[in-house]
């Protein structure tokens, strides 16, 4: 790979801003350097703005598209995402693990931007950094990002402000809910990490996760984004090695293998008083992982989708 997932993310950008309206976006100027999409907080934003945003925060290196699908007899639209360079395209850029924070403004920071800044453990483990004198990187939140927070991820990724791209969208949007239920092999392999489990086994990688109806706001946005990928999401890992430690490590890696499956994640959120930390950590996981084995040609399945509780959470 010539490209970086920072130059591969600007050109998807670049394409954004030249289809804005197509896209119903908007790009704004910051002030003091810096470039803001907005897909979804004034903007209308949209499917096609979803796609763009999910390819973003994938660093380019996924494909991404829409098929129909089916929850307990109803036509639902998927998220589908397959990529050859799963760690990577997942880990390094997609993974929503940096909380930016300054005074009142908060944002859950994903994209490749990451992979520049590269002070989260997951980097350790994957043994990838990325240097880029220009960083894209994708917010989840309600509020346009002011200077001081565009300044702020330029100096922690080491760039000057004038560099820096921001793509945002609430969670309660087309193209919000879209690029979070874009996350069902991403939620698959950070599962996998914090099992200790060899991600350079992982050669492929194909996930499909119901996209939710929009919510009335971002609170029960999450609890049904969320229930996509608990309840709904499917993985196949394509993966090299022996059989036998798949067989042992599996069970786990489905949300199934947590203390807090079985009910909608909006219930399970409120129980713990809308406090994420306090949720059980292996509940955040696709409903279904199946593993093939290119060495062995067996395929290895655990745990199941529960259409039940998705149409609960969706329509209920």
């Amino acid at each position: 790979m010539t490209s970086t997932l920072n130059a591969r993310a600007a050109q998807i950008v670049e394409t954004m801003i030249a289809g804005a309206e197509d896209r119903r976006i908007a790009s704004h100027e910051v002030d003091g350097g810096g470039l803001f999409l907005d897909c979804g907080i004034k903007a209308r934003g949209g499917l096609r703005a979803g796609l763009d945003l999910a390819r973003v925060c994938l660093g380019g290196l996924a494909e991404v598209t829409i098929p129909m699908g089916e929850i307990d007899g109803r036509a639902v639209p998927l998220v589908q995402v397959w990529t050859d360079h799963p760690v990577r395209a997942c880990l390094a850029s997609q993974y929503a693990g940096w909380a930016i924070s300054e005074g009142k403004y908060f944002a859950m920071g994903s994209g490749p931007m990451r992979a520049v800044r590269g002070k989260e453990p997951v980097f350790d483990a994957i043994g990838f950094r990325e240097e880029s004198e220009t960083v894209v990187g994708v917010l989840e939140t309600r509020k346009a990002p002011p200077p001081e927070v565009v300044a702020k991820i330029a100096h922690e990724c080491g760039v000057e402000p004038w560099n820096v791209t921001l793509v945002a969208a609430p969670t309660a949007s087309l193209a919000g809910g879209f690029q979070i239920t874009a996350r069902s092999v991403e939620t698959a392999l950070h599962k996998l990490a914090e099992l200790k489990f060899d991600l350079g086994r992982i050669v492929s990688a194909h996930g499909t996760a119901p996209l939710p109806p929009i919510a009335r706001d971002d609170l029960a946005a999450i609890g049904r984004t969320n229930d996509a990928i608990l309840y709904g999401a499917r993985v196949v890992l394509h993966v090299t090695g022996d059989d036998e430690s798949l067989q042992e490590i599996g069970p786990r890696v489905p949300s199934s293998a947590s203390r807090d499956f079985g009910e909608p994640f909006a219930a399970i959120f409120a129980r713990y008083n809308n406090d994420f930390y306090a949720v059980d950590p292996h509940l955040f996981s696709p409903a279904e992982v199946a593993f093939q084995n290119l060495d062995t040609g067996r395929t290895h399945v655990f745990g199941a989708p529960r259409p039940e509780i998705v149409a609960r959470s969706f329509w209920g």
